[in-house]
């Protein structure tokens, strides 16, 4: 068969320009015709095998584009592995996405195609310290973040996201009739949370290692080179980088900001590849750095979600026990009404200081 482009077949370079498309800004041609075969090939193998793969927004473009059949956050990824046929899920993401995936889809196998992929958020606090902190604080709920093992989640009353974490601690709060909620593990998303209601917060000095080493001085930084370009930042950053930026949210409102207003220029104060991933889907907007990368989320690649499919190795089990308390805490969530749209963290607000009571 004659060569199309990079060399590729024409049946190869027609299966995946679409992807080639959304991803030339971030992979350059000599890569190009390697990561072409490796997703044609996975595409194949998730056919065989009947699996899908849940890919986080903070996969890399080739994964995110290529070979990701549902992309998102990973409450979101977890919802729809619970919601698809497929026998096999594999986690493009991180270790606790996987256990979460495996408790809301216990008779599915869950891959992970690397077992290191780890979370040093869900990495600050385990089950014990939960059962402890409920001994210290008896009658109050614990909110937990889903970014959190399953041990955790088998300790909490409901789970949370980024997205509702202000509507499920209200909801709390008023479910156990109390004005104060525990809400674990990340300090940061605590304190930003404690600033958008009138709920005391009792937070655990949990963070993420990419969200925690953006400063208020990077902000400014932007502002002085970009002085056009609208800067949007992650709840799991700290209070006084929310407050200097023009909109703060989760990955999901973020994504809905950047897709509907379009800005010529923008800067995501996260995690570097959704930034990568979001440009794939609107190419005139301009996307600025800083970039923190996460290493563990950079375990995941084209080769080892192969080695998966072909081997069905790196399977994610969860103990029954554990799991079925941990379903409790999960569907709790699932089961509260979506908000309309993702919500946003009223930066007004948030300019106010609300103290939060450390663990």
């Amino acid at each position: 068969m004659a060569d199309g482009m990079f060399g590729l077949s024409d049946e190869l370079a027609r299966e995946t320009a679409p992807v080639w498309a959304k991803v030339k800004d971030h992979v350059t041609p000599m890569e190009w015709p390697a990561q072409a075969a490796l997703i044609h090939e996975i595409n194949q193998l998730k056919r065989e095998r009947d699996a899908v793969i849940l890919a986080h927004n903070y996969m890399t473009p080739e994964i995110f584009h290529g070979v990701g059949d549902y992309v998102g956050d990973s409450l979101g990824l977890a919802k729809e592995a619970a919601r698809s046929t497929a026998k096999i899920i594999v986690q493009a993401g991180v270790h606790f996405m996987a256990e979460t995936s495996k408790i809301l889809s216990p008779d599915k196998t869950v891959l992970i195609p690397d077992l290191r992929a780890g979370c040093s958020l869900a990495a600050s606090i385990t089950g014990a310290d939960v059962r402890l902190i409920k001994q210290r604080y008896p009658g109050l709920p614990v909110v937990t973040y889903v970014n959190t093992t399953a041990d955790v989640k088998a300790e909490t009353d409901i789970c949370c996201t980024s997205a509702n974490a202000v509507q499920v601690v209200e909801w709390a709060a008023k479910e156990w009739g109390v004005d104060r909620v525990i809400l674990i593990p990340d300090e940061f998303l605590a304190r930003n949370v404690a600033a958008q209601t009138t709920v005391g917060i009792i937070a655990w000095q949990g963070r993420c290692e990419v969200h925690e080493r953006f400063t208020a001085a990077d902000i400014a930084e932007m502002r002085a080179a970009y002085p056009n370009a609208e800067i949007l930042a992650h709840p799991e950053c700290p209070e006084e980088v929310l407050s200097a930026a023009d909109f703060a949210g989760s990955t999901a409102a973020m994504t809905d900001y950047v897709m509907q207003r379009q800005p010529k220029q923008v800067v995501l104060i996260t995690e570097c590849s959704m930034a990568s991933n979001i440009k794939g889907d609107v190419p005139g907007v301009d996307f600025i750095g800083p970039c923190n990368m996460c290493p563990h989320m950079k375990r995941i690649t084209l080769e080892n979600i192969r080695d998966c499919l072909v081997n069905l190795q790196f399977e994610v089990t969860v103990p029954e026990d554990m799991a079925e308390r941990a379903r409790l805490a999960v569907q709790r969530m699932v089961d509260l009404p979506p908000p309309v749209v993702p919500a946003r963290y009223d930066l007004f607000k948030a300019r106010h200081h609300v103290a939060v009571e450390l663990i």
